[in-house]
């Protein structure tokens, strides 16, 4: 059974999910529908690139991704589709899959050209449902990869701060707040492997605070902040049971630091 997995800025109180789903079994009604995420903050592409690097890989290989987060839907930008690790992409080329691609240095993309691919009418402001949607089905029915459009080596990536060395640490940048308060940052779990085993002998540095980096929310009292390693593979800031972004005043891009514990920075 072909799985088409969704992920969009799209929101659930209107039809757009809906229809882009019913687009998409017209053309491949044996699809297995999985709803990744629809409440990617509006037009947040970095939000959405996030959250795509955060799932694919546990999503069985010949998964077709369907991401849409377009905020310039209709306008010059390519509409393309990517195949990475046996899994495939279909989204706008705008940086959305920029973590994918990161992740998987082997990708191969295609910009979508084929008119016999898209929906009769194309609306040029719901290209999920007219183009991106459909191209998703054929890919899940076994449509080869080079005929949706040429190959393409160019893509757009995000400009994310990078992981830099300090002193005997690392310093990244907050990148996103989730739904929690939670503080995703640049910061990954590979990098700071080399400074020592995370729970008990690394501290974190945000907001003119020290914080422990702990293995698990509950290795914290109540109510108090702390720094772990997240379901993502990414170092994350928290408060047990509470917002970190509120209780540390932290937003994206501010600075965070990883050193041994009672080391300096």
């Amino acid at each position: 059974m072909p799985t088409i997995a969704l992920l969009t800025d799209f929101g659930l109180q209107d039809p757009y999910v809906g229809a882009m789903k019913g687009a998409i079994l017209t053309v491949c009604p044996e699809a297995t529908l999985v709803d990744l995420v629809h409440e990617i903050p509006a037009h947040d592409v970095l939000a959405g690139a996030l959250a795509l690097e955060a799932c694919f890989t546990v999503f069985p290989e010949g998964t077709v991704f369907l991401a849409i987060v377009d905020p310039g839907v209709g306008s010059s930008r390519r509409a393309i589709a990517v195949e990475a690790g046996g899994r495939f992409f279909v989204a706008p080329d705008n940086g959305l899959l920029s973590l994918v691609l990161a992740a998987r240095p082997g990708a191969h993309a295609h910009a979508i050209t084929s008119p016999s691919l898209a929906r009769a009418e194309i609306s040029p402001v719901f290209h999920g449902r007219d183009l991106f949607g459909p191209v998703a089905a054929h890919l899940a029915r076994g449509l080869p990869i080079a005929e949706v459009g040429p190959a393409v080596s160019d893509l757009v990536r995000l400009d994310l701060p990078p992981a830099e060395r300090t002193g005997d640490g690392w310093q990244g940048r907050v990148l996103h707040v989730d739904r929690f308060g939670n503080l995703t940052t640049s910061l990954r779990a590979g990098e700071i492997a080399p400074l020592g085993t995370p729970a008990g002998s690394l501290e974190v540095r945000a907001g003119g605070r020290v914080l422990p980096f702990v293995r698990t929310y509950a290795d914290v009292a109540l109510g108090e902040p702390c720094a772990l390693v997240g379901s993502g593979g990414r170092i994350e800031i928290a408060v047990r049971e509470g917002r970190a972004d509120r209780r540390l005043a932290l937003a994206p891009g501010a600075i965070v630091v990883v050193s041994p514990a009672g080391g300096g920075s």
